[in-house]
């Protein structure tokens, strides 16, 4: 199962990083094709379920997710969040971490391990470099707030 990791430095304060990255609905229009559906009633805690479909028509997945750590960033000490990825065809977990950076600044860090069921190891190398360059774009477009 191939597992990356990638990091950011954003211009903002880490509560407003850690919103913009945490509100699970945004990701939708972060991540191409891409829709999510809350599962469980605000607010994001531990236990906090949702699906993000990706896809078009037949050729769609969903992508189940828990919330199983929730720590949002507090008196400028870091915040983490992990998620477990529960779904048919798309298993593993997401992290993603906000810490202080320099000059007010925050430093992001998502993690992940990511594992497509019925999908050949051989295939790992090409999931982990898509996985890295989509969630990369994603976290970028999330920080900027687009």
């Amino acid at each position: 199962m191939p597992i990356f990791s990638l990091s950011r430095t954003a211009p903002l304060p880490l509560d407003e990083a850690w919103r913009r990255l945490t509100e699970w609905p945004h990701h939708a229009g972060a991540v191409p094709l891409t829709r999510i559906r809350m599962l469980t009633p605000p607010p994001t805690r531990a236990g906090t379920r949702f699906v993000a479909r990706t896809g078009i028509g037949p050729l769609a997945f969903d992508d189940v997710m828990e919330v199983t750590v929730w720590r949002p960033p507090t008196d400028g000490e870091p915040g983490m969040c992990r998620l477990e990825k529960r779904g048919r065809v798309v298993l593993g977990w997401a992290e993603i971490e906000v810490q202080p950076g320099p000059g007010g600044r925050s430093r992001v860090l998502w993690r992940e391990e990511v594992h497509v069921r019925f999908l050949p190891g051989v295939f790992d190398g090409v999931l982990e470099r898509s996985a890295r360059s989509v969630f990369g774009r994603a976290v970028n477009r999330l920080l900027r707030g687009v």
